[in-house]
């Protein structure tokens, strides 16, 4: 064969081509199972978070379920079965109507208090941002928050992850005397309000976008969990026999 035709380039080409493509569609098939078991430790290492539940992604799959101890899944104010929370795609949820939304919630119990964790979705300056709230069995009282994004700018939209952001969340009120829900005012300075924290110096965007993120998805539980709340209150008042 000569090797210096051009027909062997092209077929040396096509041979390297094919062999590539087989070693990189095997890999990503024997890798995958690890990639989907570290998503799915870190999406518990993220809910345990909001709770103020700090652990490694491995410690977070022997811990979550110490501490969640329901997973529910909402839909137009009422509850869904056969529907596994956990495994729910946001991504795809926030793109329907409220009323139509699949929404997924997680029960928390800590040192004898319960704890409501909603997972939140939205939109940055660059891509998708998401994170979770954990509220108090008030409805209105923020317990611990997280965010994440995938393409903010490091240092101003990015700052989103830090806890010098997500940590102001704690103790803040989603809702307004009249149990109204009002969100969160993600504002340039003076955030002296009790829904009000300070958004992120040169990442308004950003910070716009967490305060959409988490009026928009309340939306879906808050209706449902007063409802919830209210009833187990009642349950849990009943005497026992």
């Amino acid at each position: 064969m000569d090797v210096n035709k051009n027909s062997y380039t092209f077929m040396f080409a096509a041979v390297m081509v094919v062999i590539v493509a087989a070693l990189l569609s095997y890999a990503a098939t024997t890798l995958k199972p690890y990639q989907d078991k570290n998503v799915e430790m870190e999406k518990m290492q993220n809910i345990l978070s909001s709770i103020a539940i700090e652990t490694s992604r491995e410690g977070a799959a022997e811990l979550y379920p110490t501490y969640i101890t329901e997973q529910l899944v909402i839909n137009n104010n009422a509850l869904i079965d056969g529907v596994d929370a956990f495994t729910i795609d946001m991504a795809k949820e926030i793109r329907k109507p409220i009323s139509e939304r699949n929404a997924p919630l997680f029960i928390a119990e800590k040192e004898g208090s319960t704890y409501y964790i909603v997972p939140l979705r939205g939109v940055g300056l660059w891509g998708p941002i998401w994170g979770y709230i954990a509220l108090e069995k008030d409805l209105s009282t923020i317990y611990g928050a997280n965010f994440d994004h995938s393409k903010e700018t490091p240092g101003l939209g990015a700052e989103i992850n830090t806890p010098s952001f997500y940590g102001q969340f704690k103790g803040k009120s989603i809702l307004d005397e009249s149990g109204n829900l009002i969100g969160i005012d993600v504002r340039k300075g003076d955030a002296s309000e009790s829904n009000e924290v300070d958004g992120i110096s040169g990442g308004t965007i950003t910070s716009d976008g967490v305060e959409i993120m988490i009026a928009e998805n309340l939306q879906a539980y808050i209706p449902f969990l007063k409802e919830y709340v209210g009833q187990e209150a009642v349950s849990s008042d009943q005497p026992s026999n």
